[in-house]
């Protein structure tokens, strides 16, 4: 009979933030602004990359695939959040709770692996310059996003696999979306293999990529220090300074969340720094790139000038006469 229980919990109640209940509203239209700005963000700087040839550059291709999963990701989280806002769906079945853990991981590793090609694609525009255009060429680089998303999509297959043989006993999931580490506190089987697993891939996944891409920046840092012109460290480090942002931002919560054990004591702290890297990091990644990258702000501006029909001749005049 204790067996047949079990396996009656098939739906989950996600929890949310019932401390904000009394500002439901006023939640609801923050994430919903914040998940407009971050599609429209995301898509215009898509746009900008697409329609300036002087962006088709390795680096820009590369930055284009992580907005397209920027916006992936936080659509992943986000809608159903809204719904959770306004309690009119805060019901999620077993099957669409793993499918929404699955997507999750599965966008969340393809983001640290494309964070890891960017750095290893800067260090060779910066330590090699002359074999730069050979060792990254167009094919090498469909090849390594190829092989982002691939590995991102296998990632999650095996834990995804193992939490789907476990039982619930437990119908409140105490989070705003089907994370594991809340889903497999729930479970009345023992969860020892599953949780396992899921923190040594997190942690090869998470730390294996900050280790190349801290290691690429070590070796930037090394040639820029070694460069006899003022001018020259100073172009070579902004062509750096939007990604490391990024990688900063993104991989000082990721590591906290999923690699620190200690930090699963405190749920609420959990559920704010997952707020910040699956709802605030997509939204902030297009402006960063946008306002600290000289070549996508100047494409910018001849993309919305075309688009509001100031001419080319006209709008450098402008320039001049400021």
């Amino acid at each position: 009979m204790a067996q047949d229980n079990r396996s009656t919990v098939t739906e989950f109640i996600i929890l949310g933030f019932p401390s904000t209940k009394d500002f439901q509203v006023l939640f609801f239209t923050l994430f919903l602004l914040i998940y407009l700005f971050t599609i429209l963000g995301n898509i215009l700087l898509l746009l900008t990359l697409w329609t300036e040839p002087h962006l088709h550059i390795p680096m820009y291709f590369f930055l284009a695939n992580l907005s397209v999963l920027e916006i992936g990701y936080t659509s992943v989280t986000v809608p159903k959040l809204l719904a959770v806002f306004l309690a009119r769906a805060r019901v999620i079945s077993l099957t669409a709770c793993l499918a929404q853990s699955y997507f999750f991981f599965f966008l969340g590793s393809t983001e640290c692996f494309l964070l890891a090609i960017m750095a290893y694609d800067r260090y060779l525009a910066i330590c090699n310059p002359l074999r730069y255009p050979m060792l990254m060429s167009s094919k090498t680089c469909a090849w390594l996003a190829f092989g982002s998303w691939g590995c991102g999509l296998l990632t999650p297959s095996l834990p995804n696999f193992l939490v789907r043989q476990l039982q619930f006993c437990g119908a409140v999931l105490d989070h705003f979306f089907c994370d594991v580490p809340p889903l497999l506190s729930l479970s009345c089987t023992d969860p020892y293999v599953s949780a396992n697993t899921i923190f040594v891939s997190a942690a090869i996944i998470v730390l294996g990529s900050f280790l190349l891409t801290s290691l690429s920046y070590a070796y930037i840092l090394a040639t820029v220090l070694r460069m006899s012109s003022s001018k020259g460290r100073q172009k070579a480090f902004s062509t750096c300074t939007a990604h490391l942002t990024v990688v900063c931002l993104y991989y000082s919560t990721v590591i906290f969340m999923y690699v620190t054990p200690t930090a699963r004591q405190s749920k609420d702290v959990n559920k704010v720094v997952a707020v910040v890297y699956s709802v605030l990091t997509p939204m902030l990644n297009p402006l960063i790139y946008s306002l600290r990258n000289e070549d996508v702000k100047k494409a910018l501006r001849r993309m919305m000038a075309v688009k509001c029909g100031i001419s080319e001749g006209e709008r450098k005049g402008e320039g001049l006469g400021v």
